[in-house]
């Protein structure tokens, strides 16, 4: 039998797979030792979330070749659609976004949003909110000691709608209040009797200020007291578990979080999967990295494939096409109907990673808008200003050091240097960017079992779980094409340079080592200062020369040709 102390298994029980992952500790250090997936058992007609775990762990026990014996049990998890919220805010560019920074950090997806600025009319949100059934509220808006208009009127809203949740009928939806501290018991007095009104810091207390913490620890504490406790089967979940069970996009930003601090790099973080694409991304603020995640809910794979089309354009999909293919649209439209099939011919597989870049892109852009600073708001304005404030993005792809990728498309795309490609051209990349794959689906897992092991879990992303497959040069420039743009060093030898309209792989003489990048001028940036060179160290030998000219419109025969070679 094996030491509990020295066996860790974890689960991620998905809204489809129920994903188990077996960590043990060797002589030298932890390692991650096997897998057991099985389908995910939340919904009817079994309604019972262990049961899938049990199967799940049946699975690892074969595959490792013997009983488990004693062990750690943690799980995470998006079962039943993971944590689905609705958060009403006053302007839309102030308190509401911050209230969605607090729910998108605690792992939900929001249905709805509703500000004072929303066009919609009070019989519209109210029919929203009654059909949505949220699993928790949120409600802000204004400062403390200013308006109160906002919040009082979108409770008034939800006093209308007065929703139900989805697990546990008799049960009131739960409302965290996070807005003006001088109208709490107000809001309490308002909602009461149809909903469960827990009050904390108002997330804009001065509007120069942010404060979600209160608010995202609300609704974690809410999400296993409530949300969980009343899920098919995770009563049974959680009295199994040595540690308290974590929404699935929450262990996976803990983790990113942790990793970037941990190595002083700006890192942006994709999960691709068959309903939602997951991003979350930490760069460097003005004093410290800065955390954000958002979830396109309808930006997926498989089963809102067809959504990504609508609002990419077939257009934006062909061009992404090295070779001609027929009935591009209905063989979109027939993976949304047979979500779980996979690609049988290099026509079906060309199609996927068309579909997974435009997919990128709009979730990248969805990231962007969310992912700002508050700057402007100490100066002197008037009223009207604050409706339009200024805002400074925070992603900056120049100062990108990092891109994990993660899903099926892209961690089990049958050559690394696919998902390289697709990463590249979903985020446009720009400057020098190193590429990772988790190819074993481990950072959920990593996440909750840091909150017992931090460096364990280390061990294991480090050796097992981050698998680098490749580096990417990308200036900005304005040149014709054919102009060299920078020339590029590889462990003080030359190995190639960047020519404007052109991509390049290369394969360089060892995995790990110095690359220094010069421009040729000072119209060309790759550092986010014009001329200044880059000198990283870099873990891969896949080498990508991008002397494309952003942004990513047209995509030319070179981009083309590469893509054809690679696939040989």
């Amino acid at each position: 039998m094996v030491d509990s102390d020295l066996l860790v298994i974890i689960t991620d029980c998905g809204s489809t797979t129920t994903k188990a992952r077996a960590f043990r500790k060797g002589n030298d250090r932890w390692k991650y030792i096997g897998r057991g997936e099985a389908p995910t058992t939340v919904e009817e007609p079994v309604a019972d979330v262990t049961i899938g775990v049990k199967n799940a762990l049946l699975e690892l026990e074969e595959a490792i070749g013997h009983p488990l014996g004693s062990y750690k049990y943690l799980s995470t998890s998006s079962a039943g659609g993971g944590l689905q919220m609705i958060v009403m805010g006053g302007v839309k560019k102030i308190s509401l976004q911050s209230a969605e920074r607090a729910a998108l950090g605690a792992g939900a997806i929001i249905l709805d949003s509703f500000s004072v600025d929303d066009p919609r009319d009070d019989h519209e949100r109210i029919s929203s909110i009654k059909h949505l059934k949220p699993d928790i509220v949120l409600i802000s808006g204004g400062t403390d000691g200013g308006a109160n208009y906002f919040p009082l009127y979108n409770a008034e809203i939800l006093r209308g709608a007065n929703p139900k949740p989805r697990f546990g009928d008799s049960l009131k939806v739960p409302v965290v209040y996070a807005g003006n501290t001088d109208i709490a018991s107000e809001i309490d007095r308002l909602l009461q009797d149809i909903c469960d009104v827990h009050l904390v810091g108002n997330v804009r207390s001065i509007l120069e200020r942010e404060n979600v913490e209160p608010a995202r620890d609300a609704i974690h504490e809410l999400f296993l007291s409530h949300v969980m406790s009343h899920s098919p089967g995770y009563k049974k979940l959680m009295s199994m578990v040595h540690s308290p069970i974590l929404p699935t996009p929450t262990a996976v930003g803990n983790i990113i979080k942790k990793y970037s601090e941990n190595h002083n790099k700006s890192c942006l973080c994709v999960d691709i999967g068959g309903a939602t694409t997951d991003i979350f991304s930490m760069f460097r603020g003005k004093d410290q990295f800065v955390f954000n995640r958002t979830v396109s809910a309808n930006f997926g794979m498989s089963y809102s494939i067809a959504y990504v089309l609508l609002e990419a354009g077939l257009q934006n999909v062909l061009r992404w096409l090295p070779v001609e293919v027929k009935e591009v649209r209905n063989r979109i439209r027939n993976k949304m109907i047979r979500p779980t099939t996979l690609p049988q011919a290099m026509d079906e597989l060309w199609i996927e990673q068309a579909m997974c870049r435009e997919a990128l892109r709009l979730s990248f852009d969805h990231h962007r808008s969310l992912a700002v600073s508050l700057s402007g708001i100490t100066k002197r304005r008037t009223i009207g200003d604050l409706f339009k404030q200024e805002e400074e993005m925070l992603v900056d792809l120049m100062k990108l050091d990092c891109v994990i990728g993660s899903g099926g498309v892209i961690s089990h795309a049958p050559d690394r240097k696919f998902a390289a490609l697709m990463l590249l051209d979903g985020f446009a990349l720009e400057g020098v960017t190193e590429l990772f794959v988790d190819d074993s689906f481990l950072l959920p897992h990593l996440g909750v079992f840091a909150e017992i092991n931090e460096e364990a879990a280390f061990e294991v992303l480090e050796f097992d779980c981050l698998k680098p497959i490749g580096t990417t040069v990308a200036p900005k420039f304005k040149a014709k094409d054919g102009t060299p743009l920078a020339q590029v060093f590889f462990n003080g030898s030359f190995v190639g340079e960047v020519i404007a309209g052109s991509l390049e792989f290369l394969k360089l003489s060892k995995s790990e080592g110095r690359l220094e990048v010069i421009p040729r001028s000072t119209k060309v940036n790759v550092s986010g200062i014009p001329g200044e060179k880059v000198v990283k160290q870099v873990s891969s030998p896949d080498l990508y020369l991008d002397g494309r000219n952003r942004p990513l419109l047209k995509i030319g025969n070179e981009t083309h040709k590469l893509m054809r070679e690679l696939s040989c």
